[in-house]
């Protein structure tokens, strides 16, 4: 991912910054209306948001490798057992709309 990011901002000094031209440019790529009354504000929060990522931009992140998230764990998984209460699962089954011999009963969604 950060090979990635070198080569794509290879030559790049820093974020464009964006002005009402550029928004009218994104509003027509995106298909999104901007309010007319929010317009200022919008491109204000943008440049903020693009300052933010040209000081990112300036940090060292040479021999960092990438991950996913920054916690080396994961969510412990549990055997797949019924449960001890048996009376809960009928409870739920009750407040479904359609059940039959302990399962619910959905309608077909796919041809």
């Amino acid at each position: 991912m950060v090979k990635c990011y070198q080569k794509f901002h290879e030559g790049i000094e820093k974020m464009q910054k964006i002005d009402h031209q550029l928004l009218k440019r994104l509003q027509n790529l995106s298909m999104v209306e901007v309010d007319e009354a929010k317009k200022d504000q919008i491109l204000e929060e943008l440049n903020k948001f693009l300052e933010f990522v040209d000081i990112l931009d300036e940090l060292d992140y040479s021999g960092v490798e990438a991950t996913f998230s920054p916690i080396e764990a994961s969510a412990p998984l549990r055997k797949d057992e019924p449960s001890p209460h048996p009376e809960v699962g009928q409870k739920i089954l009750q407040n479904a709309p359609k059940s039959e011999d302990n399962f619910f009963i959905v309608p077909k969604i796919i041809e």
